[in-house]
Parts: structure tokens; sequence; C-alpha cells
């Protein structure tokens, strides 16, 4: 039996535009996305974060663009600025993923695996929310969650919404910190009821508490967090990690990666605030949580940011094939035959695209990817991604079977690529004819 498989790749309507263990079910499962991985010292995530904070990095988008943050009394809460610290995002981002797109096999100024962790958070916010099932067409994971899973703009501009969204839930949802201070957004420690919920509002009697006054983490006040590694993080509520890490950031290149902020956590040693925080209080709404602001508060200011950043961060990338039709011989029903098509990016930024098969006969590894364009730093030189087709024989519906791969970017405009597969078989024993 002989097969001959023809895979061909065209452009079609090309256009540019301005070691973790796994979860039982992801977006993108059974298989993971590509990353970009940028520089060691993260100087274009901290630049994304600084855009991200005052809403300059996707502005205008509704679902990665800041929202307003809303500010004032339990009673008379009104929209301001879209704003959060900068430092207090560095911190979350480095608490959750030591501020990596990329598994740490993967080396910086490249593309790899993408970091996914055990409950389907992604890369460097560590964003599950909407992440955990595949909410495109026809059971396949969405062009946002692929921005979200391949590009670091995206994945810094989303958790930057999260974040704003848990800071928005009060007073319906959420307890109001800076009750003196008409919860002023741009005081960092009125944040500690947003960042707790950024890892889980939860309380005593959780799989995972973040409350305080948990006895799980012990007598207050505790050790500050170092942010070193030297301690165990089931010893501390989440934002107390997070406040640390403020504090205490880690160096590269010889400097911080930003400046340190010591922030005030709530003192439990003050009777009302103890008595706020007490977990007999912890009961949806939880309007007996609120509290005054921790002292001494930190007023922040909005970083100066620079009039290109979208421009450097996300790019105007286009989408072309380095491969445009390859042919693969079958021999028997039994061999499993591969097609590597490289997916490169002509333009400038980072080109996320994903890949969908037609058929069950047609495998697609990864099912989405990222590939680096000018301006993005680049260790190999080439900073592209490679999608593996895998034929599988035992699959092809007949001795003529067709699909199509289609690779889709949501980052550089309406570009596709279209892999037509086609194949033909001749049965019978070696030497015959099939007949007519």
């Amino acid at each position: 039996m002989l097969a001959a498989l023809v895979v061909a790749a065209g452009l079609v309507g090309l256009s540019a535009r301005n070691g973790t263990e796994r979860a039982e079910a992801c977006a993108f499962d059974p298989r993971r996305p590509y990353a970009y991985e940028a520089d060691q010292l993260r100087t274009l995530y901290l630049q994304g974060i600084d855009a991200a904070s005052v809403n300059a990095l996707v502005p205008g988008d509704p679902f990665f663009g800041l929202p307003p943050i809303e500010r004032g009394a339990r009673t008379s809460r009104t929209d301001g600025a879209p704003f959060i610290p900068a430092t207090l995002l560095k911190a979350i981002a480095w608490v959750e993923s030591n501020l990596t797109m990329a598994q740490p096999s993967v080396r910086f100024e490249s593309v790899g695996e993408g970091l996914v962790s055990f409950d389907c958070g992604h890369g460097i916010m560590q964003v599950t929310t909407g992440m955990t099932v595949p909410l495109g067409a026809d059971n396949k994971a969405s062009p946002r969650q692929a921005s979200i899973a391949t590009h670091f703009a995206y994945n810094i501009a989303r958790g930057a919404q999260i974040l704003a969204e848990k800071w928005n839930g009060a007073p319906e949802a959420r307890p109001i910190a800076g009750t003196d201070t008409q919860s002023d957004p741009q005081i960092v420690e009125n944040w500690y009821f947003a960042v707790w919920a950024y890892n889980g509002f939860t309380g005593p009697g959780a799989t995972i508490s973040n409350h305080p006054a948990d006895p799980q983490f012990g007598a207050a006040p505790r050790p500050a967090w170092r942010c070193d590694g030297t301690q165990a993080r089931n010893r501390y509520p989440y934002q107390e990690i997070v406040w640390g890490c403020m504090a205490h950031p880690e160096s590269r290149g010889g400097r911080p990666l930003w400046e340190p902020l010591q922030a005030s956590l709530p003192d439990l040693s003050q009777p009302a605030v103890f008595q706020a925080l007490s977990p007999a209080n912890f009961v949806f709404p939880y309007s007996s949580m609120d509290i005054p602001t921790p002292q001494p508060a930190h007023l922040v200011q909005r970083p100066a940011i620079a009039g290109d950043v979208q421009a450097r961060l996300v790019g105007s990338p286009v989408f072309e094939a380095a491969s445009r039709s390859v042919t693969i011989n079958l021999k028997d029903r039994r061999t499993v035959q591969t097609v590597k098509v490289p997916v490169r990016n002509s333009g400038s930024g980072v080109l996320t695209w994903q890949a969908t098969a037609s058929d069950n006969f047609l495998i697609v590894d990864p099912p989405a990817g990222a590939a680096a364009g000018s301006g993005m730093p680049c260790a190999t030189g080439v900073c592209s991604s490679e999608l593996t087709i895998t034929v599988n024989p035992t699959l092809l519906p007949a001795a003529r079977a067709s699909g199509t791969v289609t690779l889709a970017s949501p980052t550089g405009g309406t570009a596709t690529i279209r892999v037509e597969v086609s194949a033909e078989f001749e049965i019978g024993a070696p030497g015959t004819s099939r007949a007519p």
C-alpha cells in the first residue's frame, strides 16, 4: 500500500496591523501553547506593566484594557481614571511566575513551551480566569485565549484588568480598605483586599486560605515575607507575600527589578482592625470587614510612559509561512508521519497564532504559538515558531482523504495560512495495480 500526501501552504489575505504540574483540563489541552520569552532583565515585561498600570498598553480594548477604577465610601462610589500601582503589579507578577512567560527550560530571548500551572494559570500573571476550558468555536481555544497564553503584553494587560475587577468588586462583593481616605487607589495599602482576591478571596476552611487571621498562619504579627525563597509560602496569606516582594525585589544585572516599596499591612494589634478582620466577619458580602488605610500609607504616582510603548511592545506583526509545499510518502497505515511548517513574523512585535485542523487524522502541535519580529530581542537570531503537523494514517477515512490546517493570528489582522492535505492510496499486494 502506498500513499502520497501532499501538503501545500499558501498565504491568503495577509494584512498587518498596528517544570510544573498540569491541571486535568485547560484551554489548550492536551498540548501546550508556545510563548515568546523576552530578556532576562525583564525590561520589556516591566515596561509593559508600567503601561498596563495606566491603561497605555492595550487602550480601548474592552477585554484587555484597564477599566475606570472606583473610589469613595461604601455608599458613594464613583469612577476614576484607570490606575493600578505599578510596583504592586510587578510584585504580583514575580510571585506568580518570577516574571516569565515560558517554562524554566526555555532560554530567554527565544520561543518555547509556555508556562501553564497545575490550575491552568498562564504566563507572567498566571491568568486562570477564562483559561480553564476552550472558549472558541468547535470546542477550540479562542483568539483571546491564544493571546493571553503566548504574548506577554496581552497576558500582562489581562492580569491587570482582572486585578482591577477585583478592586471594583467592592462594595457589592468585597470589603473596602481606606474608609478614611476615600478608598484612594493611588494609596497602595488600599489594594489589600483586591490583591487578596486576585489569588482567591478565601478564608478558614478553604483548601487554600488567604485570611490573615486564619490559625494555620500562626499568631500575628508574622516575620515579614522576604521574597528570597527561604520561607514557606504556605505559612503566609497571599497578600502578605506580595507585600513582602514589593519591599524586597529580586535583582538582575546588579540592580533591583523595581524600586522597593515598604507598604503597610493591616495592624491586627489595633482592636478595630482585629475585629473587622475576625473570621466571624468573613461572610458575604463582607460589609463588616471594611478597614481604614493601614499606616504609614504610601501614595504612588503614575509612571512616565513613552509615547511609543504600544508600538514597541505590541507592534505590527505580519504573518508569513516559510514553507509553501511539502510532500510526505506513506508506505503503510502503521507509520505516523509529520511535516514541519515554520511560522515567521516579518513585521514588528510578537505575532501570536493558532492552528486548527479540520480532521482528526491531522494533529497540530503546538496548538498556538508566537514569533518575534523586529524590535524584540532574540538570542538565536530567528525567534520563529515551528508548527508540526502529524498525520495519523490509522485515522484516514478512505483511500483518498483531504483536510485543512488553518493558522490564524489574533494579533496579525486577518492573516491566515491554509494547508491543504490530500492522500491517494494504492491498495493491493506489492507490484499489483488497484482495480479501476
